[in-house]
């Protein structure tokens, strides 16, 4: 078998110019431009769409095959089922600008839609690390639907840090940055997102309270955050393609890139839970949202009540 042919080198100089980092991969060409997340593999016909997949950059948004020679019916329904669009000799003159231009002219973009992100600060109060409850006992009792001697109030820790993402978009464009709060349960290992405004924190309850200790660190509380926050923070893409007169749909799921998150310092603060021994067993309830969290996903007995 022939080797297959080099990208023509006019073309890898135009994308280079148009913002995109070339890299030769064997005997394919890689062409990625981070701000609008395109990734484009230059190759010979002879190479099939499922073996050349594993090339693209995982948090690509538009992935394209340029081939120098038409792939054929298998190839395009293979590229189709994957959510890559396929272009040949024939195809490229019409595609070749919006490959080659930005989806925005640079000067026309945001300041905040530079390439970097800056870490946000976060500085609490000092002594503040207690989240002042909204809902009492007699609140707890009405939710749950027990009474007795049986309720306990607990603090439970949590690693909070502000962060800054900028989402994947549809199309490519600079996303609207976002700044938001993730917190991480530092016992079960959940992570969500606060709404800022929610929670007030205070020095001390002037309630009894027991305090459940972390089993987390923060640099394990961080990698989970990190997860959690561009899970949260993914995005659909429908890729769509005619063929053979059928309109192929394929739904991505693209999740900010790691170069796009920032997180703030993780601070642990203590969020107050009711817990409640009913006839159904053990209730627990968010002191705070009064949400039923069910059974608690603690491994060792609080210390004793304050």
């Amino acid at each position: 078998m022939a080797p297959a042919s080099p990208a023509p080198p006019i073309l890898l100089r135009l994308l280079s110019a148009a913002g995109y980092r070339v890299q030769a991969r064997g005997d394919a060409s890689l062409a990625v431009r981070v701000r609008d997340r395109r990734a484009v593999v230059l190759v010979a016909a002879t190479r099939s769409p499922a073996e050349l997949e594993s090339l693209f950059p995982t948090d690509s948004v538009h992935r394209t095959i340029l081939y120098d020679d038409e792939p054929g019916p298998v190839a395009r329904t293979m590229a189709a089922d994957r959510g890559i669009e396929i272009l040949d000799p024939s195809t490229l003159g019409p595609a070749l600008g919006e490959l080659l231009l930005p989806s925005q002219p640079a000067e026309a973009q945001d300041p905040i839609h530079g390439p970097t992100l800056e870490t946000p600060f976060s500085v609490l109060p000092e002594g503040n690390r207690i989240v002042r409850p909204r809902i009492g006992r007699r609140e707890a009792e009405l939710l749950v639907g027990a009474e007795g001697p049986r309720f306990t109030l607990r603090l439970v820790p949590y690693y909070v840090a502000p962060y800054r993402v900028r989402p994947a978009s549809a199309y490519g464009e600079g996303g609207k940055i976002l700044d938001r709060t993730v917190a991480v349960h530092a016992v079960s290992r959940l992570a969500e997102v606060w709404e800022d405004g929610d929670r007030e924190l205070v020095r001390d309850l002037d309630l009894p309270y027991q305090f459940i200790a972390p089993e987390l660190t923060a640099a394990e509380a961080a990698g989970i955050a990190l997860d959690a926050i561009r899970r949260h923070h993914t995005i659909h893409v429908d890729h769509t393609e005619q063929h053979e007169g059928a309109l192929v749909i394929e739904t991505r799921r693209v999740p900010p890139g790691t170069d796009d998150v920032r997180i703030g310092p993780l601070q642990l603060i203590y969020l107050p839970h009711w817990y409640a021994e009913g006839p159904q067993g053990r209730v627990v309830l968010d002191a705070v949202t009064g949400r039923r969290n069910g059974a608690p996903l603690v491994s060792r007995e609080p210390s004793p009540t304050l």
